[in-house]
Formats: structure tokens, sequence, C-alpha cells
């Protein structure tokens, strides 16, 4: 049995595949490159356990916040495999995701943080062990760096943080993050978040189901604040 995890919130596209023994994983790094990439590494990811697509039967994304149309990658692709019923598909928090690549081993609390422009972040934290992962406060979501606070003490600070917001995050949490391409998520760790009690959620409907995007697309946010009002949605089709 294939399980199969991906993850294209931030501008890592990030594929891995397990047979529950070996693991094979492979990743490309660039804005706007995850449409084009993200099947070939699937192929690439499969053929090195000799696997096709028709030998999966798990599938692990990370749901968000993050990037409007890397989301989207990552849930066409899953829905795809998924839509006949015969593969379970399971999700975590992108920021959850990169929690977990960088969870002490005995366990900790960690913060993740992603940029949400316009002088935000998005935020989540855990506490993870060894077995369970537990949510620290308020689900993701997007805060300004100086009510980071609201947390109490946490053993690890990682994520993508602009420049100009990193000293208010160190200020407020007490930690220098954990920056630049060492926090860049790897899908190996949803293998991990699987096996933990609390770690991934069942997708019970597929048809319905969508990211949390965590704030509308910069397109949408544009049209709302030059017109004085919320975007129209097409009938039918999700905003």
């Amino acid at each position: 049995m294939i399980t199969l995890a991906l993850d294209t919130a931030t501008d890592r596209c990030t594929v891995a595949a397990t047979d529950g023994t070996r693991v094979a994983e492979r990743f490309i790094d660039g804005a706007r490159q995850h449409t084009r990439a993200v099947l070939g590494l699937i192929d690439e990811v499969l053929g090195d356990l000799n696997a096709t697509p028709a030998d999966v039967r798990r599938v692990l994304t990370a749901d968000g916040p993050g990037s409007f149309t890397g989301l989207r990658v990552s849930a066409a692709v899953a829905k795809g495999i998924a839509w006949t019923g015969q593969v379970e598909w399971r999700t975590a928090p992108s920021l959850l995701v990169r929690a977990m690549g960088h969870a002490p081993a005995a366990g900790g609390v960690v913060l993740a943080l992603s940029d949400a422009l316009r002088g935000d972040l998005y935020a989540g934290c855990w506490s993870i062990g060894p077995d369970a992962v537990r949510i620290v406060g308020d689900p993701p979501h997007a805060r300004k760096p100086e009510t980071l606070g609201v947390y109490g003490a946490v053993d690890l600070v990682v994520g993508s943080v602009p420049e100009a917001l990193r000293e208010a995050v160190a200020a407020a949490t007490g930690r220098t993050p954990c920056l630049g391409m060492a926090a860049l998520p790897q899908a190996v760790s949803l293998f991990a978040l699987d096996a933990r009690d609390g770690g991934t959620t069942l997708v019970a409907n597929v048809a319905e189901w969508e990211p949390e995007y965590g704030r509308p697309a910069e397109a949408q946010a544009v049209w709302e604040r030059k017109h004085g009002r919320p975007l129209p949605a097409t009938p039918g089709i999700a905003r």
C-alpha cells in the first residue's frame, strides 16, 4: 500500500511517498512552479518505490493557510486521486507540517509562522509529542507579530517571516525564529503527523472540501478594496 504526501502551500512544492518501509521524496523551490512540476515529482517518487498511481491507497496534504494557487494544486491532485472513494485522504494545517519538521525528538511546543502580507503573519502553535499533537491557543490565522506572546512559552519558532517583522517576532516570543530554506516544509513531515494522534484529519466529503486559504486571494482583496464590496461568487463555484 502506497501513501502519497503533498505540500504545495508555500514556494516549495514537496512530494513524498512511502510503502511503509521505504520513503522517497522530491521537491522544487520557486513561486509559480507547482502546477508544472507536481505531477512529474509524483511520478518520480512512485517510480523510486516501483509503484504507480494505481497503487496509492492513502493521500496526505497540507491544507493551508498558504498560497491560494499553491493550495489549489495539491487539492486538485488529491481530489483526482481520492474521487473514486477507494483512497483515504487526510489533511493537516500547513503550519503544523512546518512545525513537525522541527519538533524536538523528545517533544515540545513549536510556533510556526508564514507571511500573510499586509504586515501580518499566519501563526499556529502546537505541542508535539512522540505519540500525539495538541493545538496551543487558537487555530491558525493571521495576526500581528506583536501579539504572538498570546501563545505563552514556546520551545521553537519556525517559518517564513519578512525581514521587517523579525525583530517584533523575537521580542514577542523570546525566540529567534528559524528561517530561510531550512524552515520550508517537507512532505515527509505529513507521515510523521499521520502517525500521531491528532496529527491529521479525514476528508469526509471529497467533492466539497476546500483548503483553508486564510484570507482572500490578493486579486480578490484588491478588487474588493477598489469597489468597496465583496467580490460576487460565480454560481456553483466556491470563492
